[in-house]
């Protein structure tokens, strides 16, 4: 069995019904894992059911909101119920605000970004850990962004809940490391799918511009095969030694701060 064979695995991915969530449940199910899908809205909950149908993906689909301590622990408890096991998790979801001035930051934008960001984050951490002790092993991959890094103008609640995510990580790694479980932290850049198709974010589309005007390749990253692959890794037995880690699957992007 090779390192990076994923066949029979139990992994969650949290806001799996579109974007980088999607991508990511359609890359590991075709590598053979067993795919558990989240999101708060049943029409796009469906839809993406019928592609995983299609698709001949082994999945779970859970309907939930991740800034919920308690749903989390429930959504845990569902899968190992139904598949007898859980070997990771991809704390994908998060809610997101329009493009805003730091002065125009309002305490609703904090509490969303933060509630649904870190906050979620820890919750569904802390509902997988004690299945992953008793396996002995685990894998946990957060999300973040490098806007947090590079403090880019507009994201500045996105980019602040975002790094917290990293220092959760961080945290996690270290306390959990001889417990068998890897935490890290997957900063991508794929952004076009939060663009409105009807044109009716134009500071949106202008950040997103900017974004790819002095970009090493260039381009957009897409979910499913430049993102979902390096997630796949950090799932994998072959990343076994790497923990605590932030990997940038941005194209280089970050290079430009």
């Amino acid at each position: 069995m090779s390192a990076y064979d994923l066949s029979g695995r139990v992994v969650i991915i949290t806001g799996a019904t579109r974007g980088i969530g999607r991508g990511i449940a359609h890359h590991l199910g075709r590598l053979g894992a067993r795919v558990v899908i989240t999101g708060r809205k049943p029409e796009r909950l469906d839809a993406a059911v019928a592609e995983l149908v299609a698709l001949d993906i082994e999945h779970l689909a859970v309907a939930g909101d991740v800034a919920d301590r308690d749903g989390n622990l429930a959504l845990v408890d569902q899968v190992v119920q139904h598949f007898g096991r859980l070997d990771g998790i991809v704390a994908n979801a998060q809610s997101f605000r329009p493009v805003t001035a730091l002065e125009a930051v309002t305490e609703a934008d904090l509490d969303l970004l933060f509630s649904t960001g870190p906050k979620a984050t820890l919750w569904l951490m802390q509902a997988a850990h004690p299945h992953f002790v008793a396996a002995g092993r685990g894998r946990i991959v957060t999300m973040g962004t490098g806007m947090g890094i590079t403090g880019a103008p507009g994201y500045g609640p996105y980019g602040a809940s975002n790094e917290a995510i990293r220092s959760l990580t961080r945290t996690a790694a270290r306390e959990w490391g001889r417990q068998g479980i890897t935490v890290n932290c997957v900063l991508p850049a794929s952004a076009q799918h939060r663009l409105a198709p009807d044109g009716s974010d134009p500071s949106r589309e202008a950040a997103f511009a900017a974004m790819y005007k002095d970009h090493p390749i260039g381009r957009d990253g897409d979910p499913e095969a430049d993102i979902a692959p390096a997630v796949a890794f950090l799932l994998s037995d072959a990343s076994q030694y790497v923990t605590g880690q932030t990997m940038m699957v941005d194209g280089g992007g970050v290079m430009r701060a």
